[in-house]
C-alpha cells in the first residue's frame, strides 16, 4: 500500500514538473512538400513535424528535437501531439510553432489557422 502511494505521489509531481515547464505561444501549419527541410536536407522525416522559430532553432540546435504540443485557446481537439524539429521558420515570431498540417489537425481545426498552445520538451 505505501508503495502504491509512493508511486502515485510521484507520478503527480512529474505532471506538475512538465505543466511548469510548458512554453505558451502560438501555433500555425504549413502543408507539404514537407521535403527539403532546413535540419534533414531531402531525407523524409514523416509527418509529425515542425520549424521552429529563429530563438528557438538557434542555428540548427533545436534540429531532431521533440516537443510535446497542447492546444489551449479555442477550436482544440483532445489531447496532444510531439513533434519533431526539422524545418526554420524566418516570419514565426517569438514561441510560435509552425506545425506541420497533419500535426496541427490532430490538436486544433486546421480551419482555425492558428491557436494558443503549450509546448514542452518531450
Amino acid at each position: 500500500m505505501a508503495t502504491q502511494r509512493i508511486i502515485i505521489l510521484a507520478i503527480a509531481a512529474s505532471s506538475l514538473v512538465s505543466m511548469a515547464c510548458a512554453i505558451p505561444g502560438t501555433a500555425t501549419y504549413y502543408t507539404p512538400p514537407y521535403v527539403a527541410s532546413a535540419c534533414f536536407g531531402n531525407e523524409d522525416q514523416g509527418t509529425m513535424i515542425a520549424a521552429a522559430n529563429l530563438d528557438l532553432f538557434n542555428n540548427r540546435a533545436a534540429c531532431g528535437q521533440s516537443y510535446t504540443v497542447t492546444c489551449t485557446g479555442g477550436n482544440c481537439r483532445n489531447g496532444a501531439v510531439t513533434v519533431k524539429i526539422v524545418d526554420f521558420c524566418p516570419p514565426c515570431g517569438p514561441d510560435q510553432l509552425d506545425l506541420s498540417q497533419e500535426a496541427f489537425a490532430v490538436i486544433a481545426d486546421p480551419s482555425a489557422g492558428r491557436i494558443q498552445i503549450d509546448y514542452t520538451p518531450a
